[in-house]
């Protein structure tokens, strides 16, 4: 007989690295660890739904935006992708200044999970299988592999955990409950388990997604139009063609009557009846939780969402429940637009299991167990963003580790994905974690325009950026360089106060360098280029915002550069792994607990450990400086 041993050895040889999980955490993971000349094992319980857009069908927003662009810039693949399947295009934030503008799009939800698989497909070090990751094969205190729920073992040097919301997923409508990572879709068990008798703690949290409805259904001459930009842009840095046409999204709201309805149902909502224990994302709360929490409110926004260029489906934004089916069809009538609405599915709340990253080392590999990562959701994130920049970091550092290499460990004042991933390992989170642009101390750095200058030399360095992207970006700096050069050149008042006065500027009244105009905040570069008439033709659109932010911003940049300064002189102070924090009875309690259990690299890092006081901290330079 064919047993399977022999099926195992013929057909599933040991992997450098095994994905689990084929989400958007995954996808990155194997992408980055393939491209990184690793072979790479994708698992995962449904080969249709590889990149799902579990939620709503867009990538980017505030922070989130940044986040993509800088995944782009190491050579991750999310921007590519939504770049071919984006079907709107906005910025973000464009009244404010450039530290907060923010890239989004709405992305063709079938589009963008099959564009993702085919990029997948065309790596060859690529290999996939569809089955249930059942448990977790451990020698001493490294990891070996995983076990399906076929009866299989697969062997690995490395697993990367990207479940999602699957591990023992619970979905609620209404009093309805049953097991689910998606909806359709079964939970996955038995990792948890695993993982908790290895001696990681484990947490429930929820999450929540709206109902899905007819768009022939709904009157849109009632909502107000939401276009994209008029001259869209694009998230990745590499060429490609951008957004001849668009599809709209439109806008409407809730009403007292939609209320009222919703409120009938409170006695069945599992979020008040305590059916759900998991804690559920603070910012992106359900359209009940909105109604109890802001009841001073007689309406709330709706952002009604096409799911792509051809289907008929809709997204409702901002109506989250968990309520019964036949409530939320009821209210969704009551709402300007929706008198006649359709609905395809209801909405509905899922509880799943998660990770306190606490247990995590800055490279997203466990304390407890050698060459084992963790990515996404998992780590109590929320987001497709979020969860993308872990699964890319995790692929990166797992594929260093096999070839005995240090981790790449991204600095606060580097990257929104620096910032991100030291909050959790250092402060950890007890709700759903999302990025906004206030987490970042040094955010006018961490622009969204400029991630390439930041970040493209470290994956080119890695083996993950292409050369065409290191060209680009030298390319870049050189034009932007050569521009904020010829900004030196002198104007005449009767050259340039036509302008001045036109755009309500102080006219002059001699001889003015351009740079020195420029610096005036209603002045844009775009509005000077005429005036280096010879060369207004040589500079691409990027090259002129990057020297305009340069010259507007520049005392600003000196502050945060001081900042970062001092931050560094910390970051240089090296902790061993094997220092006891016991031993050092002037510390607090909590601080030897979480000093002990967290092993921070750095004293910077220590600083951020959540219950560890700036008096620990200068306990412990006294207990360094005297060894």
């Amino acid at each position: 007989m064919f047993h399977v041993e022999h099926f195992q050895k013929i057909m599933i040889p040991k992997y450098d690295i095994i994905v689990v999980g084929a989400g958007h955490a995954g996808c990155e993971a194997a992408h980055a660890s393939a491209t990184m000349g690793a072979k790479v094992l994708l698992l995962t319980m449904n080969m249709n739904t590889i990149a799902q857009m579990s939620c709503n069908p867009a990538m980017g927003g505030v922070a989130k935006g940044q986040i993509i662009r800088e995944i782009d810039a190491l050579g991750g693949l999310s921007g590519i992708v939504t770049d071919h399947t984006m079907i709107q295009f906005r910025m973000l934030n464009r009244s404010k200044g450039p530290a907060m503008w923010s890239p989004r799009a709405q992305s063709d939800r079938q589009m963008f999970s099959e564009f993702w698989r085919l990029q997948l497909e065309s790596n060859p070090n690529v290999d996939f299988w569809q089955d249930m990751v059942t448990g977790l094969l451990v020698e001493g205190k490294s990891i070996a592999g995983v076990k399906t729920s076929l009866g299989i073992n697969l062997y690995s040097s490395s697993v990367i955990l990207t479940s999602g919301t699957f591990l023992n997923g619970v979905i609620h409508i209404g009093e309805k409950r049953f097991g689910g990572g998606r909806a359709a879709e079964r939970a996955s068990t038995g990792i948890t388990e695993d993982l908790v008798k290895l001696g990681f703690e484990a947490g429930r949290m929820k999450t929540g997604t709206p109902p899905r409805v007819d768009g022939r259904s709904l009157n849109y001459e009632v909502m107000e139009e939401q276009p994209g930009d008029e001259e869209p842009g694009k998230f990745s840095y590499l060429p490609s063609s951008r957004l001849t046409k668009q599809r709209a999204c439109h806008i409407t709201y809730t009403n007292a009557k939609t209320h009222e309805v919703l409120k009938t149902g409170f006695d069945k909502s599992p979020m008040f009846n305590g059916r759900i224990q998991g804690i559920g994302p603070r910012y992106c709360p359900s359209i009940e939780d909105k109604i109890n929490r802001f009841s001073e409110r007689d309406r709330h926004q709706l952002f009604v969402e096409p799911e792509g260029w051809k289907t008929i489906e809709v997204y409702v934004n901002g109506f989250s429940s968990s309520l019964p089916e036949d409530i939320q069809y009821q209210a969704l009538r009551t709402v300007k637009g929706f008198e006649n609405v359709k609905m395809f599915r209801p909405g509905y709340a899922i509880e799943y299991d998660y990770f306190p990253p606490v247990q995590l080392k800055t490279s997203l590999e466990t304390h407890l167990i050698d060459n084992l990562y963790f990515a996404g959701q998992i780590n109590g994130t929320t987001g497709y963003e979020e969860a993308a920049c872990q699964g890319l970091m995790a692929g990166i550092n797992a594929t260093r580790k096999l070839n005995q290499k240090d981790p790449i460990i991204l600095k606060r004042s580097e990257a929104y994905i620096g910032v991100l991933i030291d909050d959790l390992v250092n402060k950890g989170t007890e709700e759903p974690y999302r990025m906004f642009t206030s987490r970042a101390e040094f955010r006018l750095m961490l622009r969204q325009d400029n991630a390439d200058d930041r970040l493209t030399q470290i994956g080119y360095d890695i083996g993950l950026a292409s050369p065409e992207r290191l060209k680009l970006v030298q390319l870049k700096k050189e034009k932007s360089k050569q521009l904020l050069g010829t900004l030196t050149k002198k104007v005449q008042p009767e050259e340039i106060n036509t302008l001045l006065k036109e755009i309500g500027s102080a006219q002059i009244v001699e001889k003015a360098k351009l740079f020195d105009l420029l610096a005036r905040p209603e002045i844009s570069l775009q509005q000077l280029m005429p005036f280096l008439s010879d060369q207004k033709d040589e500079y691409t659109e990027d090259e002129i915002l990057n020297t305009e932010i340069g010259v507007k911003y520049a005392p600003y940049f000196e502050r945060e550069l001081a900042q970062v300064a001092k931050m560094e002189k910390m970051e240089h102070v090296k902790l061993s792994q094997q220092l006891d924090y016991s031993t050092i009875k002037a510390l607090s309690a909590e601080a030897r607990e979480k000093l002990n259990k967290q092993q921070p690299l750095t004293l910077g890092q220590a600083s951020r450990i959540s219950g560890v006081s700036p008096a620990d901290i200068s306990i412990l330079m006294i207990h360094l400086n005297s060894k």
